[in-house]
């Protein structure tokens, strides 16, 4: 007992400097934000100073940075809604073929998520342009279902291949067909990988910024475009 706690306080100080260190830009960016110019760039800084909310206020309400933020919320909502959906149905399926039969599929898709974003910035613009789609939700989230699908069916099939097969026979003998084995027995037993699997293609989509300057408008531009601008 005394030898673990001889290691956990050492282990505990660590990782509390490790997290102070990576906050710091946080914090700091934070302390900024409600800073006057001349003691935002004074130096040394000041550590005591009068906050102020002005530049919040002419960030959000007069730029209408709140309008861009709903616009990255709706993108990255849809396209977890559609990505995660199609990834998992897909993962399952790859996780019941054999490895020699999924193992080039697997790869395929690798080698899709591979390529450089830039290198299909422009024929996603030119289909969404003959299509009438640019500076339109469906664009964004179409494209951006297509570039993280990959991600999503590699990540999803690595938490359904370790769900024990036996449990697919017991549905079935239980007179089970293949969508129920899927919703009831597999599904429920992967949750936790699907909430992960969510959660990272939600920060990919929401992150975006190459393909939203090229595909999205006035009207449907997100908070990276916005903030870049």
């Amino acid at each position: 007992m005394r030898r673990r706690m001889r290691w956990q306080l050492p282990l505990f100080l660590l990782l509390a400097g490790f997290t102070a260190v990576n906050l710091t830009p946080v914090i700091w960016g934070m302390l900024i934000s409600i800073k006057q110019p001349v003691d935002a760039f004074s130096v040394p800084p000041k550590l005591i100073f009068t906050p102020t909310l002005e530049f919040h206020q002419q960030v959000w309400v007069e730029k209408e940075f709140w309008h861009f933020l709903i616009n990255s919320v709706i993108i990255s909502a849809c396209t977890v809604l559609l990505s995660v959906s199609v990834g998992t149905m897909a993962a399952y399926g790859l996780s019941r073929l054999s490895n020699r039969t999924s193992r080039g599929l697997l790869f395929g898709l690798l080698a899709m998520r591979m390529f450089p974003h830039i290198l299909l910035a422009i024929p996603f613009f030119l289909l969404a342009k003959t299509l009438g789609l640019i500076n339109t939700y469906p664009a964004m989230i179409l494209a951006l279902v297509a570039i993280n699908q990959p991600f999503t069916i590699w990540l999803m099939r690595s938490f359904f291949v370790d769900v024990p097969h036996e449990l697919y026979e017991a549905a079935a003998i239980d007179g089970c067909n293949a969508w129920q084995v899927f919703a009831r027995v597999a599904l429920p037993v992967v949750r936790p990988g699907l909430w992960v699997t969510a959660l990272f293609s939600l920060l990919l989509a929401y992150n975006e910024f190459l393909f939203a300057l090229v595909l999205t408008g006035p009207d449907t531009k997100t908070l990276p475009v916005a903030i870049a601008e």
